[in-house]
Formats: C-alpha cells, sequence, structure tokens
C-alpha cells in the first residue's frame, strides 16, 4: 500500500453527518441527551426519579473510548492488547485487587484476536462522542439496581433501546416527537454549530471534480442549509449502519424516497439521488456503473470507529478519514494554507471528556492503579491502536483541510509508521512527533 494517501485518487467521497458535517454544542447538548433519555426511563418505564439530578461532577465518569459491558454492568477502559486496566460497576471504580480477581491479564471475553475488534452479539456497548451521556445514566442505572435489588446481572439495555428508538426515530424531527429534537428544532443554534461556508465550497469543489460525494446518515437531518442535497451526488438516510455494512449475505435493499416516505424494495441501486437504507454491496455496484472502473476507491469521513471507520474497512476495504476531536489544541505550524489557530478550530465544543481522574488519557493509561505517570508505566489504550489500525488518516475537522487542494498528500497510517504518522495537522498533544509517549 502507498505510504501517502490523497482525495483526487478517490472516485467516491462519503460522508456520516454527526459529528463530521454536523457538529454538536457539546456542553449544551450533552444535558439535553441525558435528560431525553432519563425522562424516558423515569416517566415510562418507571425508574427511580433520582436519576434526573446530575451534579457537575457526575459528567467526571464520562470519558471517550469506555466499553459497557451490557451483561454483568461494568464499563472498561482497555489497553490495546485487548485486556482490561481500569473498570468500574456502575460508577463504582474496581480497586486493584478486585480488577485482578475479575478479569486478571486475558483478553477481554468480546474481543476477538483476528480482528481486534468486538464481535457481533449484543453484549457490549462502545461509547463515542454524541452517546457520552448514556454512558452516565447506563452507569448510574447500574448503581441503583446493585443498591436496591442486589442484582448481579443486569437487563437494562432493552429499555435503553426503548429510550434511542423513542427520542431518535426517524419521524420525530418531523413530527416534533419525543424530547430531544422538539429542543433543538425550536432553538438549533444553541445545540448546533452551522457548517462553514468553508466547507461547502469544499463540497462543490468535490462534486465538480467528479468525486461523486456521498452523504450516509441513520436520520433526516438539515444542517447544511436549505440546498445542503445539492452538495450530494447520492443521499442515504436511515442507514442503520454499521449494519449497511456488515450485514452478509443478507444485505438489507436500497428504497426510494418519496415525500419523506420509504417506498417498496429495490433489486439494485441503479441510478444516482435520494434513498434509504440499504448496503455497501450495491453501492459499490452502482459506483462501478458511473465510473466504469472494475474497483473505484471510496473514502468515508465519520468520527466513530466502531460505526463508521471500522466497518467501512474491515467489510469493504474502504479508505476512512477519522474525525478526532483530540487533536484539538495543536499548533498551526506548518498547516498549508491556514494563517492562524483560530483559522481551523472554528467553533469549540469541548470534548466530553478525552480524559478523567477516573479513566485517565483516551490515548494512553498507567499499566498499574495507583503508580505515577511514568513514561515506563503508561501503555496505549485500545482506542489509540484501532486509530492507526483502521483509519488511513485521522483529522481534526474537514475545516482543517477544506482549503488544501485536492491532490495534497496525506501520511497514512501503516504498521510501518508510528501510531501517530496518520494525524493531520498534528499528533495529540499526549504523543510525540515520533509517536513516544509523554507525560503531562
Amino acid at each position: 500500500m502507498a505510504r501517502l494517501f490523497s482525495l483526487v485518487a478517490c472516485d467516491m467521497v462519503g460522508f456520516y453527518l454527526d459529528h463530521t458535517l454536523c457538529r454538536y454544542n457539546l456542553p449544551e447538548s450533552a444535558p439535553l441527551i441525558y435528560n431525553s433519555f432519563a425522562q424516558f426511563l423515569v416517566k415510562e418505564k418507571g425508574y427511580d426519579k433520582e436519576l434526573l439530578n446530575v451534579t457537575p461532577e457526575d459528567w467526571n465518569f464520562c470519558c471517550k473510548g469506555l466499553a459497557l459491558d451490557l451483561e454483568d454492568g461494568n464499563f472498561l477502559k482497555l489497553a490495546d492488547n485487548g485486556t482490561v486496566l481500569r473498570a468500574s460497576h456502575g460508577t463504582k471504580m474496581m480497586i486493584p485487587e478486585v480488577l485482578a480477581e475479575t478479569y486478571g491479564k486475558k483478553e477481554w471475553k468480546h474481543l476477538l484476536s483476528d480482528t481486534g475488534m468486538a464481535c457481533r452479539p449484543r453484549k457490549y456497548y462502545f461509547y463515542n462522542y454524541f452517546d457520552l451521556p448514556g454512558a452516565l445514566l447506563c452507569a448510574r442505572v447500574v448503581d441503583y439496581l446493585t443498591t436496591n435489588n442486589g442484582q448481579k446481572t443486569f437487563d437494562f439495555w432493552k429499555d435503553i433501546v426503548a429510550a434511542i428508538q423513542h427520542n431518535y426515530k426517524m419521524s420525530a424531527f418531523k413530527e416534533i416527537c419525543g424530547i430531544y429534537f422538539p429542543k433543538v428544532k425550536i432553538d438549533p443554534g444553541r445545540y448546533l454549530h452551522s457548517c462553514p461556508e468553508s466547507v461547502k465550497k469544499w463540497l462543490r469543489q468535490l462534486k465538480n471534480a467528479g468525486k461523486n460525494p456521498l452523504l450516509i446518515t441513520s436520520y433526516h437531518k438539515y444542517i447544511l442549509g436549505n440546498d445542503f442535497a445539492d452538495f450530494f451526488d447520492i443521499v442515504i438516510t436511515n442507514a442503520l449502519k454499521p449494519g449497511f455494512f456488515s450485514h452478509l449475505p443478507s444485505q438489507r435493499p436500497f428504497r426510494m424516497l418519496e415525500n419523506d416516505e420509504e417506498q417498496e424494495a429495490l433489486p439494485s441501486l441503479d441510478k444516482p439521488g435520494w434513498c434509504s437504507q440499504g448496503n455497501a454491496v450495491h453501492l459499490y455496484k452502482l459506483l462501478k456503473k458511473i465510473t466504469g472502473k472494475l474497483e473505484p476507491k471510496v473514502v468515508c469521513f465519520g468520527d466513530s470507529m466502531h460505526s463508521d471507520i471500522f466497518p467501512a474497512r474491515h467489510y469493504s476495504n474502504w479508505e476512512t478519514v477519522l474525525i478526532l476531536e483530540e487533536l484539538r489544541g495543536m499548533k498551526a505550524q506548518g498547516v498549508r494554507g491556514l494563517r492562524k489557530k483560530e483559522k481551523y478550530e472554528g467553533p469549540k465544543p469541548k470534548p466530553l471528556n478525552t480524559s478523567s481522574k477516573k479513566w485517565e488519557s483516551f490515548y494512553f493509561i498507567s499499566s498499574v492503579l495507583g503508580l505515577e505517570n511514568t513514561e515506563d508505566s503508561l501503555v496505549y489504550t485500545w482506542s489509540c491502536k484501532r486509530i492507526s489500525t483502521y483509519s488511513t488518516i485521522a483529522i481534526l475537522s474537514i475545516e482543517v483541510i477544506a482549503e488544501l487542494p485536492l491532490d495534497y498528500k496525506f501520511t497514512r497510517f501503516s504498521s510501518s509508521n508510528s501510531k501517530t504518522a496518520g494525524c493531520y495537522p498534528n499528533p495529540p498533544l499526549v504523543l510525540s512527533n515520533d509517536g513516544t509517549l509523554i507525560t503531562k
């Protein structure tokens, strides 16, 4: 594989919406997300009203990169070899002795060594930015069930799924139902950042260059303006990823849309335009037809390793660009086309959280609880390793590259490079330029 990556070599450029083209004001949206779920659990499922009360200190539990074991109610922070280096039962952190007794030095039971990603049965969940408030809610549910019911195994996840379906169903925005969308619709500027004009110009450039821009989203959303569909040749709503990539051999068929309503299933996707559901196999067949190439190249931009990046790379062998907020705050020296740091930072949705006193950094973690953070005691996290394994490159935001020429050559992640070689414009603060760990 070539050491460098360029968009000019791609035949289709795809985008997921959340935290990619649609950027959230996290300090405002996080409490709204939490409350929308908690109110549903209390009012519809009979959960304790104490779930509605959240203190500022409670939010310190949230840290990107956590995994929830749905069977035993434990939250985990994994090392790059799949072993468990931090764990909590609900919000209660495990002491070193309990951690060692529970997990030892074995690879976590839900990891598969052939891919290094979690297996598919719904026995776990990985948290990204958008659903981090759900991590706090689930942890507090476990606390309550453990204290009051003495439960050791848990089945609350079905109620969380019901809350998700109630608040985020496809028709919720249009019908103004649930708790989340009515608030966003009344005051979108409070919860969402509008797409910068530089990005809109860049999307038009992609389309004019014949890059067949694609938008994939699980919901109908209108973030780019009333003319947002003009930026894309193909718009796929209700994509239901990661199943869009991994449901084989029975792929979910595409359905055309009329007045936002799904029509009958299509045997294949024959032309560009608006559609719903579908699968990557039929999409790729359409791209072959459009380009006349036997193996056209696809790249997709997204923020979730579990739902966006891994399935696109693992199942479809697409190039992948990870949107990585943790690159925020880097110096702007050497960034082509940027006059100052603020140029590419734009709105600043504060990470919630990339590190915490309980969980340490998103990138590295002490190998033994209680040790000082010295270089000898630090190991890469599972999340950090997967970035370099399944991403072609990682960028702070699309604004960072919107003023670069399409033939700009990025250094890609590879086994022969450091774990930060593909980060643009700079590596994360906690890692040096050669990929070695540094302390803060």
